[in-house]
Protein backbone atom coordinates (compact mmCIF):
# COMPACT_ATOMS: atom_id res chain seq x y z
CA UNK A 1 0.00 0.00 0.00
CA UNK A 2 1.07 3.74 -1.07
CA UNK A 3 1.95 6.18 1.68
CA UNK A 4 0.64 8.81 0.27
CA UNK A 5 -2.60 8.75 -1.61
CA UNK A 6 -2.22 9.27 -5.52
CA UNK A 7 -3.43 12.80 -6.95
CA UNK A 8 -6.94 12.54 -8.68
CA UNK A 9 -7.11 13.17 -12.25
CA UNK A 10 -8.40 14.05 -15.27
CA UNK A 11 -6.84 14.41 -18.47
CA UNK A 12 -7.65 15.75 -22.26
CA UNK A 13 -6.60 14.76 -25.19
CA UNK A 14 -7.17 13.05 -28.33
CA UNK A 15 -7.28 9.11 -28.83
CA UNK A 16 -4.52 8.35 -31.20
CA UNK A 17 -1.48 5.90 -31.73
CA UNK A 18 -2.00 5.27 -27.51
CA UNK A 19 -0.88 8.82 -26.81
CA UNK A 20 -3.50 9.19 -23.87
CA UNK A 21 -2.34 5.63 -22.60
CA UNK A 22 1.18 7.06 -22.37
CA UNK A 23 -0.08 10.30 -20.78
CA UNK A 24 -1.74 8.34 -18.39
CA UNK A 25 1.65 6.40 -17.13
CA UNK A 26 3.29 9.69 -17.53
CA UNK A 27 0.35 11.13 -14.18
CA UNK A 28 0.91 7.45 -12.89
CA UNK A 29 4.98 8.47 -12.74
CA UNK A 30 3.94 11.67 -11.23
CA UNK A 31 2.55 10.54 -8.59
CA UNK A 32 -1.58 10.87 -9.67
CA UNK A 33 -4.20 8.27 -10.95
CA UNK A 34 -6.40 8.77 -13.61
CA UNK A 35 -9.98 9.05 -13.00
CA UNK A 36 -11.65 9.74 -16.14
CA UNK A 37 -10.67 10.79 -19.88
CA UNK A 38 -11.78 13.25 -22.01
CA UNK A 39 -11.17 13.05 -25.61
CA UNK A 40 -12.21 16.02 -27.85
CA UNK A 41 -13.39 16.18 -31.72
CA UNK A 42 -9.70 16.91 -34.16
CA UNK A 43 -11.20 20.49 -34.39
CA UNK A 44 -9.21 23.22 -34.60
CA UNK A 45 -8.26 24.09 -30.53
CA UNK A 46 -10.21 27.08 -28.87
CA UNK A 47 -7.35 30.25 -28.98
CA UNK A 48 -9.10 30.75 -25.55
CA UNK A 49 -9.79 27.54 -23.61
CA UNK A 50 -8.56 25.01 -26.05
CA UNK A 51 -11.24 23.02 -25.99
CA UNK A 52 -14.91 24.13 -27.36
CA UNK A 53 -17.93 24.52 -25.43
CA UNK A 54 -19.41 21.99 -25.30
CA UNK A 55 -16.04 19.91 -24.19
CA UNK A 56 -15.47 22.67 -22.03
CA UNK A 57 -18.56 21.73 -20.11
CA UNK A 58 -17.99 18.43 -20.16
CA UNK A 59 -15.08 18.81 -18.51
CA UNK A 60 -16.86 21.10 -15.91
CA UNK A 61 -18.78 18.20 -14.88
CA UNK A 62 -16.58 15.42 -14.97
CA UNK A 63 -14.36 18.03 -11.89
CA UNK A 64 -17.56 18.68 -10.45
CA UNK A 65 -18.09 14.64 -9.92
CA UNK A 66 -14.28 13.92 -8.46
CA UNK A 67 -14.00 17.22 -6.30
CA UNK A 68 -10.52 18.37 -6.28
CA UNK A 69 -8.62 16.86 -9.06
CA UNK A 70 -5.90 17.95 -11.32
CA UNK A 71 -6.56 18.47 -15.45
CA UNK A 72 -3.77 17.49 -17.06
CA UNK A 73 -4.16 18.36 -21.10
CA UNK A 74 -2.26 16.08 -23.68
CA UNK A 75 -1.35 19.04 -25.80
CA UNK A 76 1.10 21.91 -25.34
CA UNK A 77 -1.41 25.04 -24.11
CA UNK A 78 -0.41 28.48 -24.53
CA UNK A 79 0.13 30.38 -21.36
CA UNK A 80 -3.63 32.48 -22.06
CA UNK A 81 -5.42 29.08 -22.75
CA UNK A 82 -3.68 27.81 -19.24
CA UNK A 83 -5.15 30.98 -17.47
CA UNK A 84 -8.23 31.01 -18.65
CA UNK A 85 -9.01 27.18 -18.08
CA UNK A 86 -7.58 27.59 -14.47
CA UNK A 87 -9.93 30.74 -13.93
CA UNK A 88 -12.79 28.79 -15.45
CA UNK A 89 -12.12 25.51 -13.90
CA UNK A 90 -10.99 26.57 -10.58
CA UNK A 91 -8.66 23.81 -10.66
CA UNK A 92 -5.16 23.24 -11.21
CA UNK A 93 -4.20 22.63 -15.10
CA UNK A 94 -1.26 21.20 -17.05
CA UNK A 95 -0.29 20.65 -20.44
CA UNK A 96 2.30 17.44 -21.30
CA UNK A 97 4.83 19.45 -21.36
CA UNK A 98 4.60 20.45 -17.45
CA UNK A 99 3.75 17.17 -16.56
CA UNK A 100 7.31 16.02 -18.28
CA UNK A 101 8.93 18.59 -16.59
CA UNK A 102 7.79 17.68 -13.04
CA UNK A 103 8.83 14.38 -13.10
CA UNK A 104 12.41 15.10 -14.29
CA UNK A 105 11.92 17.76 -11.26
CA UNK A 106 10.61 14.55 -9.00
CA UNK A 107 13.78 12.26 -11.05
CA UNK A 108 16.51 14.52 -10.61
CA UNK A 109 19.46 13.33 -8.16
CA UNK A 110 23.03 14.51 -9.33
CA UNK A 111 23.63 18.51 -9.14
CA UNK A 112 23.97 18.43 -13.03
CA UNK A 113 20.01 16.89 -13.65
CA UNK A 114 18.49 19.49 -11.29
CA UNK A 115 20.47 22.32 -12.95
CA UNK A 116 19.28 21.08 -16.54
CA UNK A 117 15.42 20.35 -15.05
CA UNK A 118 15.56 23.80 -13.64
CA UNK A 119 16.61 25.91 -16.51
CA UNK A 120 13.90 23.80 -18.47
CA UNK A 121 11.29 24.86 -15.85
CA UNK A 122 11.89 28.38 -15.50
CA UNK A 123 11.95 28.78 -19.44
CA UNK A 124 8.98 27.11 -19.76
CA UNK A 125 7.49 29.09 -16.95
CA UNK A 126 8.55 32.44 -18.27
CA UNK A 127 6.10 33.25 -20.68
CA UNK A 128 3.85 31.42 -18.17
CA UNK A 129 4.76 34.95 -15.53
CA UNK A 130 2.87 37.42 -17.76
CA UNK A 131 -0.78 38.94 -17.36
CA UNK A 132 -2.23 39.06 -13.89
CA UNK A 133 0.18 37.41 -12.09
CA UNK A 134 -0.20 34.05 -12.59
CA UNK A 135 -2.58 31.89 -10.70
CA UNK A 136 0.88 31.12 -8.20
CA UNK A 137 -1.78 29.56 -5.80
CA UNK A 138 -0.62 25.94 -7.40
CA UNK A 139 2.17 25.81 -5.43
CA UNK A 140 0.19 24.57 -2.76
CA UNK A 141 1.45 20.90 -3.48
CA UNK A 142 1.34 17.45 -5.65
CA UNK A 143 1.90 17.09 -9.22
CA UNK A 144 3.17 19.99 -10.97
CA UNK A 145 4.49 22.06 -8.22
CA UNK A 146 8.30 20.69 -7.98
CA UNK A 147 11.23 22.17 -8.88
CA UNK A 148 12.53 25.94 -8.44
CA UNK A 149 10.27 26.65 -5.84
CA UNK A 150 7.84 29.56 -4.85
CA UNK A 151 10.70 32.01 -4.37
CA UNK A 152 11.48 31.66 -8.27
CA UNK A 153 7.94 31.59 -9.04
CA UNK A 154 7.06 34.88 -7.56
CA UNK A 155 10.35 36.68 -9.49
CA UNK A 156 9.45 38.40 -11.76
CA UNK A 157 10.34 38.26 -15.72
CA UNK A 158 13.77 39.76 -14.96
CA UNK A 159 14.98 37.94 -12.10
CA UNK A 160 14.15 34.58 -13.97
CA UNK A 161 16.12 35.40 -17.08
CA UNK A 162 18.84 36.35 -14.49
CA UNK A 163 18.69 32.88 -12.78
CA UNK A 164 17.98 31.31 -16.29
CA UNK A 165 21.85 33.26 -17.01
CA UNK A 166 23.34 31.54 -14.27
CA UNK A 167 22.16 28.12 -14.98
CA UNK A 168 23.49 28.62 -18.42
CA UNK A 169 26.66 29.44 -17.07
CA UNK A 170 27.07 26.56 -14.46
CA UNK A 171 25.82 23.99 -17.29
CA UNK A 172 28.54 25.23 -19.36
CA UNK A 173 30.79 24.37 -16.83
CA UNK A 174 29.40 21.12 -16.36
CA UNK A 175 30.03 20.71 -20.39
CA UNK A 176 33.43 21.79 -19.85
CA UNK A 177 34.07 19.00 -17.24
CA UNK A 178 32.25 16.01 -19.59
CA UNK A 179 35.01 17.20 -21.85
CA UNK A 180 37.55 16.52 -19.10
CA UNK A 181 36.29 13.54 -18.18
CA UNK A 182 36.41 12.14 -21.59
CA UNK A 183 40.06 12.89 -22.04
CA UNK A 184 40.89 9.66 -20.30
CA UNK A 185 38.28 7.58 -22.09
CA UNK A 186 39.77 8.76 -25.71
CA UNK A 187 43.41 7.63 -24.20
CA UNK A 188 42.19 4.24 -23.99
CA UNK A 189 40.72 4.04 -27.15
CA UNK A 190 37.77 1.70 -26.09
CA UNK A 191 35.14 1.61 -28.34
CA UNK A 192 31.98 3.95 -26.46
CA UNK A 193 28.92 1.68 -27.07
CA UNK A 194 25.68 4.05 -26.06
CA UNK A 195 22.37 2.60 -25.15
CA UNK A 196 19.49 5.17 -26.61
CA UNK A 197 15.58 4.51 -27.00
CA UNK A 198 12.33 5.29 -25.81
CA UNK A 199 11.61 5.77 -22.25
CA UNK A 200 10.65 2.16 -20.47
CA UNK A 201 11.87 0.18 -23.34
CA UNK A 202 14.35 -1.71 -20.82
CA UNK A 203 17.83 0.07 -22.04
CA UNK A 204 18.32 -0.27 -17.66
CA UNK A 205 17.57 -3.19 -17.43
CA UNK A 206 19.77 -3.87 -20.19
CA UNK A 207 22.34 -1.88 -19.22
CA UNK A 208 21.90 -4.43 -15.75
CA UNK A 209 22.22 -7.10 -17.81
CA UNK A 210 25.20 -6.58 -19.93
CA UNK A 211 28.11 -5.08 -17.51
CA UNK A 212 26.10 -6.11 -13.73
CA UNK A 213 26.28 -2.62 -12.48
CA UNK A 214 23.29 -2.02 -9.79
CA UNK A 215 21.63 0.39 -11.57
CA UNK A 216 18.38 1.95 -10.86
CA UNK A 217 15.46 -0.47 -12.66
CA UNK A 218 11.97 0.26 -12.13
CA UNK A 219 8.62 -0.26 -14.71
CA UNK A 220 7.78 3.55 -14.93
CA UNK A 221 9.30 6.23 -17.12
CA UNK A 222 12.09 8.23 -17.19
CA UNK A 223 13.44 6.29 -13.79
CA UNK A 224 17.48 7.30 -15.68
CA UNK A 225 18.44 11.20 -16.29
CA UNK A 226 21.87 10.43 -15.98
CA UNK A 227 24.16 9.15 -18.16
CA UNK A 228 25.47 6.09 -16.55
CA UNK A 229 29.38 4.06 -17.76
CA UNK A 230 30.71 0.85 -17.02
CA UNK A 231 33.11 -1.15 -18.81
CA UNK A 232 31.90 -3.95 -20.45
CA UNK A 233 34.55 -7.21 -21.87
CA UNK A 234 32.98 -9.06 -24.54
CA UNK A 235 33.91 -12.63 -25.42
CA UNK A 236 36.85 -11.94 -27.79
CA UNK A 237 38.16 -9.71 -25.26
CA UNK A 238 37.34 -6.73 -26.72
CA UNK A 239 37.13 -3.71 -23.97
CA UNK A 240 34.53 -1.39 -24.57
CA UNK A 241 32.43 1.76 -22.88
CA UNK A 242 28.82 0.95 -22.16
CA UNK A 243 26.87 4.10 -21.57
CA UNK A 244 23.13 4.40 -20.49
CA UNK A 245 21.15 7.60 -21.40
CA UNK A 246 17.78 9.61 -20.81
CA UNK A 247 14.78 7.83 -22.38
CA UNK A 248 13.10 9.41 -25.37
CA UNK A 249 9.29 9.80 -25.55
CA UNK A 250 7.09 11.33 -28.45
CA UNK A 251 6.05 15.15 -28.20
CA UNK A 252 9.57 16.01 -25.80
CA UNK A 253 9.66 19.66 -24.97
CA UNK A 254 11.97 21.41 -26.14
CA UNK A 255 12.81 23.06 -23.28
CA UNK A 256 14.28 19.49 -22.03
CA UNK A 257 15.70 18.79 -25.23
CA UNK A 258 18.03 22.01 -24.87
CA UNK A 259 18.72 21.30 -21.25
CA UNK A 260 19.40 18.17 -21.42
CA UNK A 261 22.10 18.85 -24.68
CA UNK A 262 24.85 18.42 -22.02
CA UNK A 263 23.73 14.98 -21.30
CA UNK A 264 22.79 14.16 -25.18
CA UNK A 265 26.16 14.98 -26.43
CA UNK A 266 27.92 11.77 -24.64
CA UNK A 267 25.95 9.66 -27.55
CA UNK A 268 28.38 12.14 -30.19
CA UNK A 269 30.76 10.35 -28.78
CA UNK A 270 29.94 6.68 -28.89
CA UNK A 271 30.79 4.86 -31.98
CA UNK A 272 27.36 2.60 -31.88
CA UNK A 273 24.43 3.14 -30.76
CA UNK A 274 22.02 0.35 -29.37
CA UNK A 275 18.57 1.42 -30.31
CA UNK A 276 16.84 -0.41 -27.56
CA UNK A 277 12.65 -0.76 -28.71
CA UNK A 278 10.09 -2.60 -26.87
CA UNK A 279 9.10 -5.23 -28.83
CA UNK A 280 5.63 -5.88 -27.01
CA UNK A 281 4.77 -2.48 -27.29
CA UNK A 282 1.43 -1.81 -29.11
CA UNK A 283 3.25 1.77 -30.29
CA UNK A 284 6.30 0.13 -31.00
CA UNK A 285 7.02 1.43 -34.16
CA UNK A 286 5.54 5.59 -33.06
CA UNK A 287 8.49 4.76 -30.12
CA UNK A 288 11.10 3.49 -32.63
CA UNK A 289 10.25 6.60 -35.13
CA UNK A 290 10.44 8.75 -31.62
CA UNK A 291 14.02 7.73 -30.97
CA UNK A 292 15.15 7.64 -34.44
CA UNK A 293 13.71 12.15 -35.08
CA UNK A 294 15.65 12.63 -31.87
CA UNK A 295 18.79 11.35 -33.06
CA UNK A 296 18.25 13.09 -36.22
CA UNK A 297 17.98 16.04 -34.51
CA UNK A 298 20.85 15.64 -32.49
CA UNK A 299 22.99 14.81 -35.83
CA UNK A 300 23.82 11.39 -35.08
CA UNK A 301 21.51 9.81 -38.12
CA UNK A 302 24.38 8.33 -39.84
CA UNK A 303 26.23 6.58 -36.63
CA UNK A 304 26.18 2.54 -36.57
CA UNK A 305 22.71 1.13 -35.07
CA UNK A 306 22.20 -2.16 -33.60
CA UNK A 307 18.34 -2.19 -33.36
CA UNK A 308 17.76 -3.99 -30.09
CA UNK A 309 14.16 -5.78 -29.55
CA UNK A 310 13.81 -5.56 -26.32
CA UNK A 311 11.03 -7.55 -24.40
CA UNK A 312 10.51 -10.48 -26.53
CA UNK A 313 9.32 -12.72 -23.69
CA UNK A 314 6.54 -10.62 -23.58
CA UNK A 315 5.36 -11.50 -27.12
CA UNK A 316 2.73 -14.39 -27.35
CA UNK A 317 3.04 -14.64 -31.42
CA UNK A 318 6.68 -15.76 -32.42
CA UNK A 319 6.07 -14.42 -35.96
CA UNK A 320 5.81 -10.69 -34.69
CA UNK A 321 9.04 -11.49 -33.49
CA UNK A 322 10.82 -12.80 -36.52
CA UNK A 323 8.77 -10.01 -38.74
CA UNK A 324 10.18 -7.40 -36.63
CA UNK A 325 13.87 -9.11 -36.95
CA UNK A 326 13.72 -8.43 -40.95
CA UNK A 327 11.81 -4.66 -40.34
CA UNK A 328 14.52 -2.96 -38.50
CA UNK A 329 17.87 -2.15 -39.67
CA UNK A 330 20.80 -4.74 -37.91
CA UNK A 331 17.74 -6.19 -35.75
CA UNK A 332 18.28 -8.61 -33.06
CA UNK A 333 15.15 -10.04 -30.63
CA UNK A 334 16.06 -10.32 -26.83
CA UNK A 335 14.80 -10.36 -23.18
CA UNK A 336 16.78 -8.21 -20.91
CA UNK A 337 15.00 -9.28 -18.22
CA UNK A 338 15.65 -13.13 -18.91
CA UNK A 339 18.86 -12.90 -20.89
CA UNK A 340 17.53 -14.86 -24.00
CA UNK A 341 19.03 -13.64 -27.00
CA UNK A 342 22.10 -11.59 -25.34
CA UNK A 343 24.94 -13.67 -26.68
CA UNK A 344 23.41 -13.08 -30.05
CA UNK A 345 23.54 -9.46 -29.35
CA UNK A 346 27.26 -9.74 -28.55
CA UNK A 347 27.95 -11.35 -31.60
CA UNK A 348 26.47 -8.76 -33.51
CA UNK A 349 28.10 -5.25 -31.72
CA UNK A 350 31.47 -7.40 -32.25
CA UNK A 351 30.58 -7.95 -35.81
CA UNK A 352 29.35 -4.05 -36.33
CA UNK A 353 32.68 -3.18 -34.88
CA UNK A 354 34.92 -4.84 -37.26
CA UNK A 355 32.69 -4.95 -40.67
CA UNK A 356 32.31 -2.15 -42.96
CA UNK A 357 35.95 -1.14 -43.76
CA UNK A 358 36.57 2.41 -45.49
CA UNK A 359 39.40 3.03 -46.90
CA UNK A 360 41.42 6.79 -46.83
CA UNK A 361 44.30 9.28 -46.08
CA UNK A 362 45.19 10.69 -43.01
CA UNK A 363 47.43 13.33 -41.18
CA UNK A 364 48.42 12.99 -37.65
CA UNK A 365 49.96 15.60 -35.52
CA UNK A 366 53.41 14.05 -33.25
CA UNK A 367 51.52 15.24 -30.49
CA UNK A 368 48.25 13.10 -31.50
CA UNK A 369 50.08 10.05 -30.56
CA UNK A 370 47.55 7.79 -29.22
CA UNK A 371 45.64 8.21 -32.58
CA UNK A 372 48.67 7.00 -34.90
CA UNK A 373 48.50 3.85 -32.46
CA UNK A 374 45.19 3.37 -32.60
CA UNK A 375 45.28 3.53 -36.61
CA UNK A 376 48.31 1.19 -36.67
CA UNK A 377 46.44 -1.08 -34.36
CA UNK A 378 43.29 -1.35 -35.71
CA UNK A 379 43.99 -0.46 -39.43
CA UNK A 380 45.76 -2.04 -42.57
CA UNK A 381 48.03 1.07 -43.13
CA UNK A 382 49.60 1.13 -47.22
CA UNK A 383 51.62 4.17 -47.20
CA UNK A 384 53.20 6.48 -44.31
CA UNK A 385 55.25 9.29 -44.53
CA UNK A 386 57.24 11.48 -41.86
CA UNK A 387 56.55 15.03 -42.47
CA UNK A 388 57.69 17.96 -40.52
CA UNK A 389 54.50 18.25 -38.35
CA UNK A 390 53.14 15.22 -38.09
CA UNK A 391 52.54 11.52 -40.26
CA UNK A 392 50.93 10.95 -43.65
CA UNK A 393 49.28 7.64 -43.92
CA UNK A 394 47.04 5.92 -46.51
CA UNK A 395 45.00 2.92 -44.72
CA UNK A 396 42.28 0.64 -44.73
CA UNK A 397 40.12 0.75 -41.39
CA UNK A 398 36.54 -0.81 -39.91
CA UNK A 399 34.33 1.63 -40.05
CA UNK A 400 33.59 2.57 -36.56
CA UNK A 401 37.41 3.43 -36.37
CA UNK A 402 36.75 5.50 -39.34
CA UNK A 403 34.84 7.30 -37.78
CA UNK A 404 36.33 7.45 -34.39
CA UNK A 405 39.53 9.67 -36.45
CA UNK A 406 37.55 11.13 -39.40
CA UNK A 407 39.09 14.61 -38.07
CA UNK A 408 42.71 13.75 -39.09
CA UNK A 409 41.16 12.60 -42.42
CA UNK A 410 42.77 14.36 -45.68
Amino acid sequence: MEKTPREKTIIVGYEENGTLDELEALVWSAGGRVMERITPRRLKPNPAYFLSEGKLWELKNAISAQQGVLVVFDDELTPVQARNLEAELMVKVLDRTGLILDIFALRARTREAKLQVEKAQLEYLLPRLSGEGVNLSRLAGGIGTRGPGESKLEADRRRIRAKIAVLNRQLKQVKANRQLQRAPRRRLAWPVLALVGYTNAGKSTLFQTLTGAAVEVEDRLFSTLDPTFRRLIFPNQLETLLIDTVGLIRKLPHQLVNAFRATLEELQEADLLLHVVNLASPQRDEEYLAGVKLLKELGLEKKPVVTVLNKKDLLENEFTQLRAVRMFPQAVAISAQTGAGIEQLKGKVVEMLSTYVDRGAFFIPFDEGSSLSLLHEKGKVHTEEYRASGVYLEAELPKIWFERLRRFKV
